[in-house]
């Protein structure tokens, strides 16, 4: 169903095709021989542009649980772009060695631009503050695996949201859903781009307090102000503490209310959190390996 395509942004997928990819993801968690070998023979181009633990590594995981292999680079000092080589020619030469590509990139659209030249599915590992939207399928998988479905909630986005691309892709996806509603929380400096908002078609509200709307969320989806995207280092210092979440207003949230966060992380979670039930970040990032396993086995045509 998914052979061959890329995924670029969180809406190239439907709904159910998202529902497949999430039971496949459950059954590899669940067992762990199936497919165990299935893309044996297979290469896949991890192209990071810029650092990475999670993705890249869980990525990386992915595809060798599944049998195959991988190869690419992890800066680009590495890589001809440092040559002065244009995305164009990278995706059209690295296709000529891999069967996908995994890309993260600082420009906006750099993955879209890429998937124009490959010959091969490129998946968008993250493009600037723009999208990204293998994070947004862990996210959903973890709603789904805590929540049980992913419907009727009130979901809180706290931080940096103008330039927090997994936010962006989150609330795009959800907006997809029923009976969503959304409370955006952040100074008024990182608030979430126009067009973002004008994409949504579920309600939401604005606000500069978390203390205010954290007694009536379901969900919290936490972020660190990204120092990477500032252009002024004094702008940075400023904001870069504006929420810390902490014992003391978990106590103000619901007892079964999720806590969120795509890591890496700084401040903005108290270590304190961590032993709160409610805390699922870690789960979340154990539950990417799977959803990009399930990812990779379906554009590959390995299952």
């Amino acid at each position: 169903m998914l052979k061959g395509r890329h995924l670029i942004g969180p809406g190239d997928f439907s709904i159910g095709e998202l529902d497949s990819l999430f039971c496949l993801a459950e059954r590899l968690e669940r067992e762990p021989e199936y497919l165990r070998q299935s893309c044996r023979g297979k290469l896949l181009a991890t192209l990071f542009f810029e650092p990475s633990t999670r993705t890249r590594l869980s990525f990386e995981a992915a595809m060798l649980r599944l049998g195959g292999s991988c190869l690419g680079f992890a800066e680009p000092g590495s890589s001809s772009a440092a040559k002065g080589e244009s995305l164009a020619d990278t995706a059209r030469i690295v296709s000529a060695y891999a069967d996908a590509i995994v890309m993260r990139n600082p420009k906006e659209g750099a993955a879209l631009l890429a998937s124009r030249y490959a010959a091969v599915p490129v998946i968008n590992a993250g493009d600037g503050g723009h999208h990204h939207p293998t994070q947004t399928l862990t996210d959903l998988l973890t709603i789904k695996r805590v929540r049980g479905a992913i419907a009727d909630l009130t979901v809180g986005f706290c931080g940096d949201l103008k330039f927090g691309r997994t936010v962006h892709s989150l609330a795009k996806a959800l907006s997809r859903y029923p009976r969503i509603t959304m409370r955006f929380v952040s100074p008024p400096e990182l608030r979430a781009p126009e067009y973002i908002k004008a994409e949504l078609g579920t309600p939401f509200i604005e606000t500069d307090s978390l203390e205010r709307v954290i007694g009536g969320l379901d969900i919290l989806y936490m972020t660190r102000v990204q120092r990477e995207r500032f252009f002024n280092e004094e702008e940075y210092i400023r904001l870069k503490d504006s929420y810390i979440l902490n014992s003391e207003k978990m106590r103000l949230a619901k007892k079964d209310m999720i806590v969120l966060h795509p890591l890496p992380r700084l401040n903005e979670i108290a270590p304190e959190v961590d032993e709160d039930p409610r805390a699922a970040y870690f789960r979340q990032a154990a539950y990417g390996m799977y959803v990009r396993m399930a990812l990779l086995a379906s554009i590959l045509g390995c299952v």
